[in-house]
């Protein structure tokens, strides 16, 4: 059974290297594509102020969040939580920076970057020079935004795994397919999808006399009569 944490954050900005803080974390628990019901979700009081293209994006107010934890209360439940499960982000870079950002800050070991899928960097390999953000992307598999007026960490990780499972084959890995890589010789990974062998063979629909005419034809002009696993009674 495969593990993974879908993961959004919000934050008081975009650069954690010039101070920038989280101040909302949503992280959704999917075993084998499917959400598990357990998720983390929490608001943080970032101990600065939240600048106002952030707030016009995600919506969240210094009000808001002055009476949350801090992010050093919660960091150990969250580190728990992710545990050694892959973690789901779109444009991962981003909430990675935050994330280990805020770890590195209380001296905790940080997120390894093979740890983290990027489903921004799956969806232009699929749609190359398409739109490819998160509304987009919900819009293209017809996933409801109904409820997104704003940003919300916990809303887009919901969002966002429902996004993972069409990227990563949809409702068609229902159908026991089995996806193989392969390295193409510039280094570069194919998908290749084994349909595997059909369990009953599928019945014969062709005619009797349908069936004569060709095994007539195969004795006329085949020269080697067992070339398609035929052997003439």
């Amino acid at each position: 059974m495969t593990r993974q944490i879908v993961l959004d954050t919000e934050t008081t900005g975009i650069d954690p290297k010039k101070g920038h803080r989280l101040i909302e974390i949503g992280c959704i628990e999917i075993e084998d594509l499917l959400p598990t019901g357990r998720t983390f979700h929490h608001y943080f009081n970032p101990e600065r102020l939240i600048e106002p293209d952030a707030i016009r994006v995600h919506g969240i107010t210094d009000e808001m969040v002055a009476d949350k934890p801090k992010f050093a209360a919660l960091a150990q439940e969250l580190v728990d939580f992710i545990g050694d499960a892959k973690i789901i982000a779109h444009n991962a870079s981003f909430d990675r920076g935050f994330v280990n950002m805020e770890l590195d800050r209380l001296r905790l070991p940080q997120t390894d970057p093979d740890q983290w899928i990027d489903t921004l960097e799956m969806a232009r390999y699929k749609f190359p020079g398409m739109a490819n953000s998160l509304d987009a992307l919900c819009k293209r598999y017809n996933i409801s935004l109904v409820e997104r007026d704003k940003h919300g960490a916990l809303l887009d990780a919901r969002l966002l795994a429902g996004v993972y499972l069409e990227l990563s084959g949809g409702k068609e890995r229902g159908l026991d397919l089995t996806m193989h890589g392969a390295v193409s010789a510039t280094g570069e990974l194919i998908r290749v999808m084994d349909h595997g062998k059909r369990p009953r063979p599928l019945p014969s629909h062709i005619h009797p006399e349908e069936a004569e005419a060709h095994m007539a034809f195969c004795l006329k002009y085949l020269k080697d009569k067992n070339m398609w696993g035929y052997t003439p009674q």
